[in-house]
């Protein structure tokens, strides 16, 4: 009996969190490899494995351009792989490249302008980020955006807001410039604001107040029981259900939240790099995992906003410039435009030996941030 409990249990943990993490992984995956593909085709690129996951191949085909498309063993990631490569991380093979005749070299990566490159290169990140636009829009448009006026329902006892003097019904209007449409707005700039004095212009009665007020840091659980470090007034809000909105709307709400998790990413980032904000929200797979499996309980459209959170984040990832991601190779092309001949083969090797080695100290560092979070639930 113990024996069925235990394999019962793997494949709940098996439903629950490895398939919900696979499913936004893949569609985050495939989108910035096909954004490399497509315009690698465009600029007539030879283009030999297209790949989802790493390792031994478990199904595939060649189309008709002569491309393997394949499914491997390790689902954490893909590549494409060009005409001349040597590996998926594009580092070139110079045998091969030397002993090109003129009409392989027209259809290698490594012949075409720098121009091209640069743009083969930059179009996975920025697939990424038209993936999430997409998606945002898409759940905008079907199911609706939150757009409860930013007015102050109750007002928290010994808070930062009842310190500052905020009073029920006063409408939040700007924070330090910043317009702000609904609660959600003023949520995410307060949050991102722990600790910091912050310029509140509010409307009350129809008088216009300036507030000075500093949200607390303060420790929230979520629903899940994930720990999260944001700044809180200690105000409520009225709760009214998502408004849907038209295509056009939609996409342009679409562009500002991609905006916003690029803005609040980078912003954490910094925080981090100066000391202050904590490393430990840094995750890896195992965090992506479990978060998949927690977020697809909530439902499909929960799950897919992830999936659209998880494209930026990696498209701003690849776009770091550490050699060997995106961004590294993007850095050696502007270098190659500005002294109009790429960097020796020597330097470039060198570079990509220390972006390998700076990439998997992250995956490390992510990988323990992820072991000390499981153990702390």
């Amino acid at each position: 009996m113990d024996l069925f409990a235990h394999i019962a249990s793997w494949g709940g943990w098996l439903t629950g969190y490895v398939v919900p993490f696979l499913f936004v992984l893949t569609i985050v995956v495939f989108f910035h490899e096909l954004g490399h593909f497509l315009v690698a085709r465009w600029c007539g690129v030879r283009v030999l494995t297209f790949s989802i996951g790493f390792g031994p191949e478990l199904l595939g085909y060649n189309d008709r351009h002569g491309t393997r498309w394949k499914l491997s063993a390790i689902p954490l990631g893909g590549y494409v792989k060009f005409f001349g490569d040597e590996n998926a991380a594009s580092v070139p093979d110079s045998d091969t490249i030397n002993q090109m005749s003129e009409a392989e070299r027209r259809e290698s990566f490594f012949f075409k302008p720098v121009a091209q490159r640069a743009a083969i290169v930059a179009a996975g990140p920025i697939a990424n980020f038209l993936l999430a636009i997409v998606i945002f829009a898409g759940v905008f448009t079907f199911y609706g955006k939150q757009a409860t006026p930013a007015r102050v329902e109750t007002v928290q006892a010994n808070s930062a807001a009842q310190a500052a003097g905020f009073r029920p019904s006063d409408l939040i209007v700007s924070i330090n410039g910043r317009k702000i449409d609904t609660f959600t707005d003023m949520q995410r700039v307060v949050s991102a604001s722990a600790g910091q004095m912050l310029d509140i212009e509010v409307d009350r009665g129809g008088e216009r107040v300036h507030i000075k007020a500093t949200p607390a840091l303060t420790e929230l659980k979520d629903n899940f029981g994930n720990v999260h470090r944001i700044g809180v007034l200690g105000i409520t809000g009225a709760r009214e259900p998502p408004v849907r909105v038209d295509p056009l709307t939609a996409v342009k709400l679409g562009v500002e939240e991609t905006w916003f998790v690029v803005e609040r990413t980078l912003s954490y980032i910094g925080g981090v790099v100066v000391g202050k904000e904590s490393a430990d929200q840094l995750g890896g797979p195992i965090r992506i995992a479990q978060v998949s499996g927690q977020v697809a309980t909530a439902g499909f459209v929960a799950l897919i906003h992830l999936a659209a959170v998880l494209s930026i984040s990696i498209g701003l990832l690849n776009l770091f410039p550490i050699p060997l991601l995106d961004g590294g190779h993007l850095l050696f092309y502007a270098i190659e435009a500005i002294r109009g001949r790429p960097l020796s083969d020597r330097a470039q090797e060198v570079g990509f030996r220390i972006g390998l080695a700076i990439v998997l100290l992250l995956m490390i560092f992510a990988t323990f941030n992820d072991i000390l979070h499981l153990a702390s639930l």
